[in-house]
């Protein structure tokens, strides 16, 4: 490799945003890396998701009802409120898989209350309650990828 092939490789480096890059050949070896955050292109990822088989591209979940005893039909479905999701991300029901859910149906919660965990782009959003009531269903599965302004709970308030 000349020194003209690597300088065209170090633009290529900058310019695409990603972080490292090694070459290793016989007797040489270069590694390129920056201290540029990584940058995210649109097109890159629709490259992407063009080209994933539908097994690996990842689908909205389907909702999960918990009933409780007597499950409210849909005309008391009304006289609920639904806690919906203020972000994109992944849906978790605790902080960690071997602390206790924030709620389970049935319970009382106060506005304010943390009820959920939503992770986005490696940071875990809180998600409080903005009603106080009684959990009457959880909408959606435990780790489950969640879309802006999807239901998450169903409140019966008090």
């Amino acid at each position: 490799m000349d020194i003209k092939q690597i300088q065209e490789l170090i633009k290529f480096v900058s310019r695409s945003g990603v972080n490292e890059v090694s070459i290793e050949q016989e007797d040489f070896k270069i590694t390129i890396k920056t201290n540029q955050p990584p940058t995210y292109q649109v097109q890159a990822a629709q490259q992407i998701q063009a080209t994933s088989t539908p097994a690996i591209v990842a689908a909205p979940a389907a909702p999960v009802e918990t009933k409780p005893a007597a499950a409210p039909s849909k005309d008391e479905n009304a006289n609920y409120i639904t806690v919906k999701s203020p972000m994109i991300g992944t849906f978790y029901r605790s902080s960690s898989p071997d602390k206790p859910l924030f709620v389970n149906v049935g319970d009382e919660i106060k506005a304010g209350q943390i009820v959920c965990i939503i992770e986005a782009m490696k940071l875990f959003n809180e998600i409080e309650s903005e009603v106080s009531g009684r959990i009457v269903k959880v909408l959606v599965d435990n780790a489950s990828p969640v879309e802006y302004d999807q239901p998450l709970f169903l409140v019966e308030p008090i």
